[in-house]
């Protein structure tokens, strides 16, 4: 029995070494490349470079219309994505019947998870900016990357949703609430963490693609801000984009002060949203 014991003891340290070991493997190289953005793109960050407009080429200035455009996107695809992924998830778990529909419906979404984000810069350019007549404008950027969040969104959400122990939903029913009540003050506080998880995954991957906003909403430079949500505007991505690839004689440390910034935003996002989650599983009750 002992012997037995010791072997099994052999095998789960080393599992748990082996589980270390692919910890290690994954976040060192993701640490490596921070600490390397970072090193080139340091020396880059000034106030002139943080509110500035880009001179000479884009070779000296700052980059404030590229910051402003990505927050400008950034929120309208939340403002677009976030309100129908949430209501779509709710419907999907607690209204919608457990049918080969509903089963085929969530076999589309994840299958539109996957789809490369060029197909969605070419599907936005053929209804927004030509069909709807958007033009190449800070809306049909952010209605075509809240189509490609949606999947992501709604899935979580959906799966966040159905976590919650179902003992709530009858308690609450059983005291008098109605469904809608049971959902919107008992479900959805409960499953807010998750919920959050998906949207900020999901802002995340907007805030971060170059492919969407190339075909619908990007501009190589413009001297001013945008006023109206049918202007086109600059974006992070797409100008570090252009200004690796398309700029010759390019300062390094611009590229780099670049990415920086763009790595930068997206963390800040990661970090409210993990606040608010934190939060939220504090008051969690399961």
């Amino acid at each position: 029995m002992t012997m037995k014991l010791s072997a099994r003891q052999h095998k789960q340290r080393l599992g748990f070494s082996l589980l270390t070991l692919m910890t290690f493997l994954t976040v060192i190289p993701i640490i490596g490349v921070v600490i390397y953005i970072v090193y080139l793109g340091f020396p880059a960050i000034n106030l002139e470079f943080l509110t500035g407009f880009p001179r000479e080429g884009m070779r000296d200035g700052g980059i404030l219309p590229a910051i402003i455009g990505t927050f400008y996107l950034t929120l309208g695809t939340a403002i677009f994505a976030v309100p129908l992924g949430i209501g779509s998830a709710i419907y999907l778990s607690e209204y919608a019947p457990d049918n080969r529909a509903t089963k085929l419906i969530r076999i589309a979404i994840i299958n539109l998870a996957g789809i490369p984000s060029v197909v969605y810069g070419l599907f936005g350019l053929g209804l927004f900016v030509l069909f709807l007549g958007f033009g190449t404008s800070i809306l049909a950027g952010s209605l075509t990357l809240s189509i490609m969040t949606l999947p992501v969104i709604i899935s979580t959400a959906e799966e966040a949703l159905r976590a919650v122990p179902q003992a709530f939903r009858t308690v609450s029913m059983s005291v008098g609430a109605t469904k809608w009540q049971t959902i919107r003050k008992i479900i959805l506080p409960q499953a807010l963490p998750g919920i959050l998880t998906g949207v900020i995954l999901g802002l995340e991957r907007a805030a971060g693609e170059t492919a969407p906003i190339l075909f619908t909403v990007a501009a190589f430079f413009l001297p001013s801000l945008p006023n109206s949500p049918l202007d086109a505007t600059m974006a992070l991505p797409y100008h570090l984009y252009v200004i690796s690839t398309q700029v010759p004689g390019m300062p390094i440390k611009i590229q780099y002060g670049t990415a920086l910034v763009l790595l930068v935003f997206v963390l800040s996002m990661n970090l409210i949203a993990t606040t608010i989650r934190s939060r939220a599983r504090a008051k969690r009750q399961w």
